[in-house]
C-alpha cells in the first residue's frame, strides 16, 4: 500500500484590526460602485486567514 496525499483547509479570523481594514476596505469598494463580484471576495481575503496544508500519509 503506497502513501496517500491528503489537503486540509483552515480557515481562521484575522486580529480585530485587519477585520476593520478589511470591512472598511469592502464597504468603500461598495460604495465606489465596484461590482460585489470583485469587491466581498477581496474583502473576505483579507479578513480569514486561509491556510491550505498538503501531507503525506504513510
Amino acid at each position: 500500500m503506497g502513501p496517500r496525499a491528503g489537503m486540509s483547509v483552515d480557515v481562521h479570523p484575522r486580529e480585530l484590526p485587519i477585520v476593520l481594514i478589511g470591512t472598511g476596505g469592502g464597504a468603500l469598494a461598495l460604495w465606489a460602485d465596484v461590482p460585489p463580484e470583485i469587491a466581498v471576495p477581496a474583502a473576505l481575503l483579507i479578513l480569514l486567514d486561509i491556510r491550505m496544508r498538503f501531507r503525506r500519509r504513510t
